[in-house]
């Protein structure tokens, strides 16, 4: 299980997967923005999507939970 986690505060742009998707190592699962720059956040392992735990509009803080990957 990976846990997917904000580095830095930012606006959830784009939100590319959903809770039971299925991801490959790479794969794009949410784009944030801070200060006019899109900062693509990727699945780190394969696996499902277990817990999506951000929606776009919001706004997150260094360390949010974004993501789990089971």
């Amino acid at each position: 299980m990976a846990e997917i986690r904000a580095e830095m505060v930012a606006n959830v742009w784009k939100v590319l997967v959903a809770e039971g998707d299925d991801v490959s190592d790479g794969d794009t699962l949410v784009i944030l923005e801070s200060m006019k720059m899109e900062i693509p956040i990727l699945a780190e392992d394969a696996g499902t999507v277990g817990q999506l735990k951000v929606a776009e509009g919001d706004v997150v803080q260094e360390g949010d939970l974004i993501a789990v990957i089971e």
